[in-house]
């Protein structure tokens, strides 16, 4: 059973909190089973705005997590406490995956785990949090950044974005999205990709990509070059790629690469079919690509994918 320490102290925001209790402190296992195990883990009894925290454990207890979450941190004019950013460092430096929702970021900036990485926080703070950590690349227009062992989410709603990421990439598409209809959510709201890459704020209606995004998406199984996409797009391969940067945080190119691979997953998970047809059905071209670029995205081939997360009977669930 995974292990899930809520690191909570006073001042920590308890709409960002509360998220992550319902995701990994329910009991799911008719979603999944084995579940989450969530430990509340802090200092002393805390104070999260109206409520009062008993924490069933202390901080020196999240090095023993597997996934470490950070709520957001209410007074970002105040240095996070030392105890916290040490035991955040501490758990980060024996293999924990640490996560922030919203103005958590801060927490993990202190710790130094954001050093030369892309974050995001609430966009009102991320200036802030840009000046004040200058070796952090702070990006305001992505619901959460992935980078492997340290992840951070947007403000607010994105913080539920974040945890069905991390359900996501624990149990599987097809139990995220199970879990997401029980919350009545959306269960990723831009693309089927984020477990690979960022997942930017959808672009408004007007934007110059707006009607190109769900063009491609109908089109993974061509051989698409970025002349094609400039093209539909009416617009030089050079803008295009500068809109491109500006939206999702990459290139045209790696946006294909990371949709195909994501409807790859979904394959695997929802059908029977070969993986020389999904290679073909994702333009990946032939079985051997697809699972040289599986293998290296992943970190499984697409066989063993499938056995892990292949779709099953989906339970009916109480609102």
């Amino acid at each position: 059973m995974t292990t899930v320490a809520l690191a909570v102290t006073d001042g920590m925001l308890h709409f960002e909190m509360s998220l992550a209790m319902e995701v990994f402190g329910s009991d799911l296992r008719h979603v999944a089973d084995p579940w989450y195990r969530l430990v509340l883990c802090g200092p002393r009894p805390v104070r999260v705005g109206r409520f009062r925290l008993e924490p069933e454990q202390g901080l020196d207890f999240l090095p023993r997590a597997h996934t470490v979450i950070v709520p957001g941190w209410a007074d970002t004019g105040l240095e996070p406490p030392g105890d916290l950013v040490d035991a955040v460092r501490a758990a980060h430096r024996a293999g924990a995956r640490v996560v922030s929702l919203c103005t958590g970021a801060y927490v993990l900036a202190a710790a130094g785990l954001l050093d030369g990485l892309r974050a995001t926080t609430h966009w009102a703070h991320a200036d802030d949090l840009a000046t004040r950590h200058p070796r952090v690349t702070v990006d305001p227009d992505v619901l959460y950044v992935d980078n492997g062992t340290v992840l951070t989410s947007a403000g607010k709603a994105a913080a539920m974005d974040l945890c069905l990421h991390l359900v996501r990439l624990d149990h599987g598409s097809a139990v995220a999205n199970t879990l997401a209809r029980r919350l009545v959510v959306p269960p990723h709201r831009e693309g089927g990709q984020a477990q690979f890459v960022t997942t930017p704020l959808p672009p408004p209606d007007n934007h110059p990509l707006a009607g190109l995004f769900p063009w491609a998406l109908e089109r993974l199984d061509q051989p698409l070059t970025v002349e094609d996409l400039a093209r539909h797009a009416g617009m030089s391969s050079r803008h295009l790629t500068r809109h491109f940067r500006a939206v999702t945080g990459t290139t045209p190119l790696q946006w294909l690469h990371t949709q195909r691979l994501g409807r790859a997953q979904a394959l695997l998970e929802t059908t029977d079919d070969t993986v020389d047809s999904i290679a073909s059905a994702t333009g990946m071209g032939t079985a051997t690509t697809l699972r040289r670029h599986f293998q290296r995205t992943v970190g499984v081939p697409p066989d063993t994918y499938r056995r892990t997360f292949r779709t099953r009977t989906t339970p009916r669930l109480a609102g």
